[in-house]
């Protein structure tokens, strides 16, 4: 794959399908309160590599979930409980820091995909499991690792990271912080990863601004409209489409490469 900074300038109807694709994903996570890497990375992906993706939903994501991180009082509680997940996961995004552009690249999509319909999947069957606290932190540990290695080559990081975090007993406000702290720290390794295979250059600014901007705006929409709507309705069908796109790329991505 080169890297992006050799890509031609983007067109303005590329622009203007990066800026569509992160005001859905940021109304998704308006009203859900998470999925704008996954929802972004997975719509992205349908015109574009996952190395091209990802770097140009990595701004808009850190700085979202930086912005999440703050809101709310658990922020030591999160940093004590989860710090080997996060560990982990620091570690085996660097593990995996070649997957992007090494020689199995274009099989990125193809994971992709099938992550997204394990994501839903597991979102649409409600399935569940408890941790004790005394295992906690040794599975978090194992669990961010295999989260970390997924998340070089996909830049997904809600498997198997989230059931995990449920998993834990966390509370739906802490839940939320602590996925804003996960995230920014999985989101930052990632972007160390990219800067350093040449991915996240200059040519970059101006779709990454246009699509910071885009998943502001549809946060802001999304909460806007979360009072108004079933979230859990709004959920269902999210997860739905998510099998249904996850499909059509693990399926168009393995036509490619076997046609």
């Amino acid at each position: 794959m080169a890297p992006i900074g050799q890509y031609r300038a983007m067109s303005n109807s590329m622009l203007l399908f990066i800026a569509s694709a992160l005001m859905l994903a940021g109304f998704v996570k308006g009203v859900v309160g998470l999925g704008l890497p996954t929802v972004s990375m997975g719509l992205l992906a349908v015109s574009m590599p996952p190395g091209q993706a990802l770097a140009i939903v990595i701004v808009p994501a850190i700085v979202t979930n930086i912005w999440q991180t703050f809101v709310g009082p658990y922020l030591r509680d999160i940093l004590r409980r989860l710090w080997p997940l996060m560990a982990g996961t620091v570690v085996g995004i660097w593990l995996n820091s070649g997957l992007l552009t090494g020689p199995y690249a274009a099989y990125g999509t193809v994971i992709l995909g099938l992550l997204l319909v394990v994501y839903a999947v597991v979102g649409l069957s409600k399935f569940s499991f408890k941790v004790a606290r005394r295992n906690e932190k040794w599975i978090g540990g194992i669990v961010g690792l295999i989260t970390g290695v997924i998340s070089a080559g996909t830049g997904v990081q809600v498997i198997p990271s989230m059931p995990f975090m449920q998993a834990i007993g966390m509370e739906k406000d802490e839940l939320v912080q602590a996925l804003g702290v996960f995230f920014t720290t999985a989101t930052i390794a990632l972007a160390f990863n990219l800067t350093s295979a040449g991915l996240l250059t200059a040519a970059t600014a101006l779709p990454g601004a246009i699509a910071m901007v885009a998943a502001f705006a549809g946060m802001f929409i999304g909460q806007a409209v979360r009072t108004r709507m079933q979230p859990d309705m709004f959920r269902r069908w999210f997860l739905i489409s998510m099998i249904l796109l996850g499909l059509y790329l693990a399926a168009s991505a393995l036509l490619k490469i076997h046609g």
